[in-house]
């Protein structure tokens, strides 16, 4: 009789364990006499008979089940083996470790530029990384493992992903931060962000431990443009921006060292020509400008002060050709 006693012996144990994966479950139908379950460091094990939870194991270790596991189940107490039955539990195995994993933003988000005129904002995009690990084993069992029988690391990165982007614009602009802003005050962003993702995240039994920035830039394009509004407020004059402009992409073009030469020469000289015709232009008018003072306060007098001659309208005397104005 002995030796048949444990012919159906199983090994309840998490064979394939992987850092990935939170939790996995056990599903054979029975677990029979002379069963052993093996508990490996950084797993529990749940057993749970009916959808729910009989005991919780925390020890790492290699326990028969009959002696050392049974007698601490909360209805399964007293239960005896049969010959040919055995005790239909699910044994759940969580991974107790904490976990990190990369996030970035989904989608391009506007944060507020009233500073350059841009109804729509300035695209951000941004990406870090967050740690987590399982905090609640009886909601996780009750929103996640009732359905399912594994849940990875992914699938805590889809629902983190489809709520960081709006997190991420709350707490940007809450904070009233422009990119200059955003890394060197990265960590009290931060750490809005981890505090209301873990609150939504705890609703499954998950805790967020962790919610790190580590870089946030706007698209080339972006950069781009505002180096050009930079260069042009240094400039001040949008004809010599455009011209230097026009200037720049000659010299982008095709890597030809001659041609980038000639090209430099050339802003050279529409630089100094374009300079000095602003200088020409400026000495005009301060010239015109003091004509057009000394004509409009001269009067012109009725008689000549030099031979009394009475004045016709001239600027010179009709008789002696006195200067009249």
């Amino acid at each position: 009789m002995g030796f048949f006693s444990n012919q159906f012996a199983n090994v309840v144990e998490w064979e394939e364990y992987r850092d990935d994966i939170l939790f996995w479950k056990w599903n054979n139908d029975e677990i029979k006499k002379g069963s052993r379950l093996i508990i490996r460091a950084g797993q529990d094990a749940i057993f749970m008979y009916n959808g729910k939870v009989e005991g919780v194991f925390c020890d790492e270790g290699n326990f028969d089940i009959e002696s050392d596991i049974i007698p601490f189940l909360s209805t399964l107490k007293g239960f005896k083996f049969g010959f040919n039955s055995g005790m239909r539990a699910e044994v759940l195995f969580v991974n107790t470790k904490e976990v990190t994993i990369k996030w970035g933003t989904k989608n391009e988000i506007n944060i507020p530029a009233p500073q350059l005129n841009l109804p729509g904002g300035l695209p951000l995009r941004a990406f870090g990384t967050f740690s987590c690990k399982i905090g609640d084993h009886q909601t996780l069992i009750d929103k996640i493992a009732g359905i399912k029988s594994t849940f990875t690391v992914e699938d805590v990165k889809e629902r983190v992903m489809a709520k960081v982007d709006q997190l991420l614009m709350k707490w940007i602009v809450k904070e009233g931060k422009d990119l200059a802003n955003i890394m060197a005050n990265s960590d009290e962003i931060s750490k809005g962000i981890r505090e209301d993702l873990d609150m939504e995240m705890t609703k499954i039994g998950i805790t967020i431990t962790d919610f790190t920035i580590q870089n946030a830039s706007y698209p080339q394009e972006i950069q781009a443009m505002i180096k050009k509004v930079a260069s042009h407020s240094m400039v001040g004059d949008m004809n010599l921006y455009q011209n230097v402009s026009m200037i720049d992409s000659m010299t982008a073009q095709g890597g030809n060292s001659s041609m980038g030469n000639m090209a430099q020469n050339m802003a050279g000289m529409q630089m100094g020509m374009m300079m000095g015709q602003q200088m020409v232009n400026q000495m005009a008018g301060n010239q015109n400008a003091g004509a057009v003072q000394q004509g409009t306060t001269g009067t012109m007098p009725n008689f000549c002060p030099n031979c009394g001659t009475k004045t016709t309208g001239a600027n010179f005397c009709p008789n002696c050709g006195n200067k009249l104005v």
